[in-house]
Parts: C-alpha cells; sequence; structure tokens
C-alpha cells in the first residue's frame, strides 16, 4: 500500500510541474526533490549536486553531443537530394513506385544520423514535393515519411540507445549492433505495405516513370557514394572494434564536414549553426538525464522500484505477459512524454522487473525503441507528427490518420521481436567484440 501511495504522490507532482509548462528534466529534479524531502533524512541539495553531476560526466554521454552536430551538419547539405537521385532510378519499377525512396532515404540517412526529427526534416524536403508532382497518394506520402523517419531511433547511431544504454549501464556498441536488423526488419515491413496498399488502392494512380537504362542507373547511383562512404567509417569502425562508439561519433563529424565541404555546402553560417542546433538539442537531452538519474537515486533510497518488482514477481505473470502491460504502459506514456523521457523516466523502475523476469537487456532496449518509435507517431504529443504539420501544413487528424497503418505495423514488429528474439541478439553476440 505505501508503494502505490509514493507512486500517487510522484505521478501527481510531475504531471502537476509538466502541467505548468516547467521543462522535463527540471520537472524529474523537482519530483526526486519532493521524494527525498519527505521519505529520506538524506541532504538532498549535497545529493542532488553528487548526482547531477556523476550523470553530466559519463565519458560514454560524450557520443551523444557528437552524433547529434554529426545529424545538423548533415541536415545542412544536399545530401537528400543526391540520395533522391540515386534511389529513384532503382526503386521506380518496384511495387509502389517513388514511395519506397521515403522508406530507403530515412534508412539510409538513419545510419548517419541517429535522430527521429533530423531523419524526417531531411528526406521530406527532398521527397514530398517530388512525390506530389508524380501524383501519389498525400496519404501514403505522409504516411510512410512519419513511419520510416523513427528508423532514426532504431538503426545505429541512435540517440536513444545511448540514453538506454547510458541509463542501464550497457554497452553502447553491442546496443548498435542490436539496431540492424531488427531496423532492416522494419524497414522490409514498411515497403511490403506500400507495395501491397500500391495493388489494392483505388487512390493509387501516380504518373508512370520513363524507364532508364542500366548504364544510366549505375551512373546516378554515384550520388549515394558520399553517405555510404559516411556510414561505412561510422559503423565499420565499431564492427570491426578499432573504435568505441564515441570515438566513431569523431569519426563521423569529421566525416559530415568533409563531405559539407566537398558539396560547397560548407560556410561559416551553416557550420555555426549545426553546432548551435547541436548544443541545444544535447543541452536538452543532458537535462533530463540529469533529472532522471537524480529521480533514480529518490526512488531507490524509498524502496519503490524493489517494492514495485516483488509486487510484479507476486503477480506471476509470463515474461509474455510482462512484455504486454509493458507495450500498453510505453504507448499510453508516449502520448505525452517524448521518447527519451519515457526512457529515462521509468528504467529505474522497469529494470529491475525485467531483470527478475530474465529479460535480455540488450534485447529490451531494442523492445523499447520500437515502442518509443510508436510514441513519435502517436497523438498528442507525437513530435514527428508535429514535425510533418510544419511541412506539409495538414492538420494533426490528417498526419495521424496517415502514420496510423505505420504504427500497427511497429505493434506487428514487437511481437516479430518476441517471437524471433535472435534479431535483436544474433549481431551483439556473435560480431567481433567492440571497445566501449
Amino acid at each position: 500500500m505505501q508503494d502505490v501511495s509514493i507512486i500517487v504522490l510522484f505521478i501527481f507532482v510531475l504531471f502537476t510541474l509538466l502541467g505548468t509548462g516547467v521543462w522535463v528534466g527540471l520537472a524529474l529534479m523537482g519530483v526526486a526533490w519532493v521524494g527525498m524531502e519527505l521519505f529520506t533524512t538524506r541532504p538532498v541539495g549535497d545529493t542532488m549536486v553528487t548526482t547531477i553531476w556523476s550523470a553530466a560526466s559519463s565519458w560514454t554521454l560524450t557520443a551523444l553531443p557528437l552524433f547529434i552536430w554529426m545529424g545538423e551538419i548533415l541536415f545542412r547539405t544536399r545530401l537528400s537530394e543526391d540520395m533522391f537521385k540515386g534511389l529513384a532510378p532503382w526503386l521506380a519499377r518496384l511495387p509502389g513506385g517513388l514511395v519506397h525512396t521515403n522508406i530507403v532515404g530515412c534508412t539510409v540517412f538513419a545510419a548517419v544520423s541517429g535522430s527521429s526529427a533530423a531523419t524526417l526534416s531531411t528526406v521530406g524536403k527532398m521527397s514530398i514535393p517530388e512525390l506530389r508532382k508524380r501524383d501519389y497518394p498525400e496519404e501514403m506520402i505522409i504516411g510512410t515519411l512519419a513511419g520510416a523517419a523513427t528508423l532514426g531511433l532504431m538503426i545505429p547511431p541512435s540517440l536513444t540507445l545511448i540514453v538506454y544504454g547510458v541509463t542501464i549501464n550497457e554497452s553502447i556498441s553491442r546496443l548498435f549492433f542490436a539496431g540492424v536488423l531488427p531496423g532492416l526488419v522494419l524497414a522490409a515491413m514498411f515497403m511490403a505495405h506500400v507495395a501491397i496498399t500500391s495493388r489494392v488502392s483505388k487512390k493509387w494512380h501516380p504518373r508512370a516513370e520513363e524507364p532508364m537504362p542500366l548504364a544510366r542507373k549505375v551512373v546516378n547511383s554515384r550520388f549515394l557514394i558520399p553517405v555510404l562512404a559516411l556510414i561505412s567509417v561510422v559503423i565499420g569502425s565499431m564492427y570491426l572494434g578499432y573504435a568505441t562508439a564515441t570515438e566513431a561519433a569523431a569519426f563521423g563529424v569529421i566525416g559530415a564536414l568533409i563531405l559539407a565541404a566537398g558539396q560547397g555546402s560548407l560556410s561559416w553560417k551553416t557550420f555555426a549553426d549545426s553546432l548551435m542546433g547541436a548544443t541545444r538539442t544535447s543541452a536538452m537531452i543532458a537535462l533530463i538525464l540529469a533529472g532522471a538519474a537524480f529521480l533514480s537515486l529518490a526512488m531507490g533510497f524509498t524502496g519503490l522500484p524493489a517494492g514495485l518488482a516483488r509486487l510484479i514477481a507476486q503477480m506471476q505473470l509470463t515474461r509474455f505477459e510482462l512484455l504486454m502491460v509493458l507495450l500498453v504502459f510505453y504507448i499510453v506514456l508516449g502520448m505525452f512524454l517524448d521518447g527519451i523521457s519515457s526512457v529515462v523516466l521509468t528504467m529505474a523502475v522497469v529494470e529491475p522487473m525485467i531483470r527478475q523476469a530474465g529479460i535480455d537487456l540488450i534485447w529490451f532496449g531494442i523492445f523499447i525503441v520500437v515502442v518509443v518509435e510508436m510514441a513519435q507517431i502517436t497523438p498528442p504529443i507525437g513530435f514527428n507528427l508535429f514535425v510533418l504539420q510544419g511541412m506539409t501544413g495538414h492538420d494533426m487528424g490528417f498526419i495521424a490518420r496517415a502514420a496510423f497503418p505505420m504504427f500497427l505495423i511497429m505493434v506487428a514488429m514487437v511481437f516479430v521481436l518476441i517471437a524471433f528474439p535472435d534479431l535483436a541478439t544474433w549481431l551483439p553476440d556473435n560480431i567481433r567484440k567492440a571497445p566501449g
């Protein structure tokens, strides 16, 4: 009963602070402060300072701003235009035609970005006008962009996986490798949806593309060389064990600067804009992580995580039943919080549960990312929906309806992961061990 009272108090304080417009990181610190004052005799100020400093000085966390900066640099290049030119000739003849450029383009850019919003903005700014010009259904253009952009959260380098790894003290490199195969399978499921819809939908009447000789397709593929080279440097350095996630991020920043300079997109203005954009995003995430670290400590002092873990154990839920409860829980939470906030806010309570249930932490990281991806396209707080609204001018209801099939595909992906857990664990278990 005491655990329930503590939970109710924490939720009340949290949503009261969030409802007044307080930043998420500060709201988490406020909840932790109340918990420490009411349920412990420790000096709250000293504990908060020590905890925040420890959370902010993590060496693993340095990969985060570097990957964010790499994505900001690439966002300001002509990468999306080049990707469209390189991909379109090969995808035009597939069932569903050039809509596949949304999915494949997002998959490729996700491998050099790590951010769902950056992936969506970069691919969308080029593909939306091109697909509209060819009379593809607006719902499919919007829906595939909303869903496929979430691959930026799973395919390495993933900011969400970095945050998850730091929160539970797990190898970032192993988590990155775990996200590769599920990310590709989810992209394939999106493409299958497009192919089937193009065959059965009565609204599908795009303008036919002119046939292109093989030689010209090969020539156009040169536009993909820069981004594929950057992916090879970032992922390959970790795959071969030459670099930690942080060092690979540094290689990525250098590669992105070289790519931008080679395209003529690098100027002092774009350099400064990318640096400031990365600083703002990194500071926001760092504040959330600092607040979550303090909240985790406060919850530990109250005994709440251990108490909830015992309660779950007494309910004798099977692993599948526990995962279904967590699936619904995170979907509901994602309606009100962004993905990173959802992860750091809940890990202190959820981690003991999944450890007690014997669930692999690497696998659970991919499970969490898939569910967090759903949150990106779930009203009322789905961030991708807001980005698309700004890009297209459509009302939120239209965008949410267009994205709903992608939401259902992600739900199906959860069951695929449960049925085939090796999708997430085979690569990190069998690959050459990378440092860090």
